[in-house]
């Protein structure tokens, strides 16, 4: 008898260890598995039809037809108040998993600028997705043909350019500000114009109202395709690649620009737990992982930039630094 309970003993355990190993990790050895349970929205902070509510319903996309997510995934646009109600929106609902923000830079620019107290330590960074690198444009028989062109001009009369951009303390006014410091112009001096929509600004410029547009590649490739403007370079560590390859980076010309970031991230409401947050981490790095995200984003002449994490912490940490600094500097921030 003794020889039969030390065998079914030994069966037990090994069993009991064979199972063990099978289960989902705990917080001794990781955090324990975990998938939606209800409805997911995707927050997008401006209006539906725009490039933001464009790339986050090819995520919404991906996620749904590659079942990374098996419950409904929809996309909330939530535009207003320069687009802080998104960010609300999110926060309010912490800690539940099922809501994501697309979040743009503003979310730096809003807080520094004293627009709100919430900022990016307020939620759960997931992933970064994509950067939508600055660019200056200008019409395309406009006699400044080089960045050197136009700080030359600029040198000789700061308020012979005028520039149009869609945010004061935005990206793209922000990386124009960088770049002209650099340059040695003081940015603060700038002919600046407020618009509303890049499309407005685009148009002020082919008609000749202003003389450079400061807005994001994507924002101006279009109308570059279609000959009707020309970009005098990108603030990106690299040059375009496909039909914009021949357009220089602002640091070919020994400009520093690329110090503020027009980035696009996914963040999650503060508080979800280690399991939650490597859900979300993993299901994003199988979307920037697919054919398709991977096409979207080169026919946008947008740049891939995949980051998790710690890696993405100190990115943000990085990036919030060299906006503040620039924002002060041009006397918006607070």
């Amino acid at each position: 008898m003794k020889s039969i309970h030390s065998a079914c003993t030994g069966t037990f355990t090994a069993v009991w260890l064979l199972a063990a190993s099978l289960q989902p990790a705990t917080a001794a050895g990781g955090p324990p598995d975990w998938r939606p349970e209800k409805p997911v929205e995707i927050v997008v902070p401006t209006a539906a039809g725009g490039e933001n509510d464009r790339v986050a319903r090819r995520i919404q996309q991906i996620l749904q037809d590659r079942k990374l997510v098996t419950t409904p995934v929809v996309v909330v646009n939530r535009e207003g108040g320069n687009q802080v109600l998104a960010v609300v929106r999110v926060t309010q609902h912490a800690p539940d998993p099922h809501f994501l923000l697309y979040s743009t830079a503003t979310l730096f620019t809003n807080q520094i600028a004293g627009l709100t107290p919430l900022n990016f330590k307020d939620l759960t960074p997931i992933a970064l997705l994509l950067l939508d690198s600055t660019t200056l444009t200008v019409k395309a028989d406009s006699p400044m043909k080089t960045m050197r062109d136009l700080v030359d001009r600029l040198k000789a009369d700061p308020k012979s350019v005028s520039f149009g951009t869609v945010a004061r303390g935005g990206p793209n006014h922000l990386a124009l500000s960088q770049a002209m410091r650099s340059a040695g112009i003081d940015p603060k001096g700038l002919k600046l114009v407020i618009f509303k929509t890049n499309a407005e600004s685009m148009t002020a410029v082919m008609g000749g109202h202003i003389d450079v547009v400061a807005s994001s590649v994507s924002a101006a490739f279009n109308n570059v395709q279609a000959g009707s403007l020309r970009m005098l370079a990108v603030a990106a560590a690299q040059r375009p690649t496909g039909p914009l390859a021949g357009v220089p980076t602002m640091a070919e010309s020994g400009i520093e620009a690329t110090g503020v970031s027009n980035w696009r991230c996914i963040f999650a409401p503060k508080g979800i737990n280690a399991a939650q947050r490597t859900f979300w981490e993993n299901a994003m790095a199988e979307v920037n992982q697919t054919a398709d995200w991977r096409k979207d984003i080169d026919a946008r002449n947008l740049v891939m930039k995949f980051l998790r994490g710690k890696d993405l912490e100190t990115y943000l940490e990085e990036t919030y630094k060299a906006t503040r600094a620039t924002m002060i500097d041009i006397g918006i921030g607070k």
